[in-house]
């Protein structure tokens, strides 16, 4: 599964929106500038989450975007189905193999698994710091 730029800069909105959350709107000016992204593309893309009942616009000089319930409960699945459709590694498995079909649909589950049990509160309080269960390599 490829995560397009819409996707990517999706959950940029949303971490930044998370970030600043009970803080006021955030404008997507700002989030443009401290991302080095277009606004003009930022702009396209605030309004399926908005229409997804993600965040809200407030209106006004000071106005901008706030999330619209709290980054606990919006799971990063919930974003990247807005943005991108729904979650399928390959295109037509129904046309695979059974044990091709199995291996497709593991991994659609895994990475499902992934992104529906990531809040925008797990990925706004990241530290950068790898999991310990880390991958070891040998050569």
């Amino acid at each position: 599964m490829k995560i397009s730029t819409k996707g990517r800069y999706g959950l940029t909105i949303m971490i930044c929106l998370a970030k600043n959350h009970g803080n006021g709107p955030t404008s997507l000016k700002n989030i443009a500038r401290e991302n080095e992204l277009s606004e003009h593309y930022l702009e396209q893309l605030a309004s399926p989450l908005r229409n997804a009942g993600l965040i809200k616009s407030v209106r006004g000089a000071y106005g901008g975007y706030i999330l619209a319930k709290e980054p606990n409960t919006i799971k990063a699945g919930d974003i990247i189905r807005v943005l991108e459709g729904p979650i399928t590694p390959v295109e037509g498995i129904e046309d695979e193999e059974p044990a091709k079909q199995a291996l497709w649909m593991r991994i659609r589950d895994a990475v499902k698994d992934v992104l529906d049990t990531t809040t925008l509160e797990d990925l706004a309080n990241h530290n950068g710091e790898q999991p310990e269960e880390g991958y070891m390599f040998y050569i």
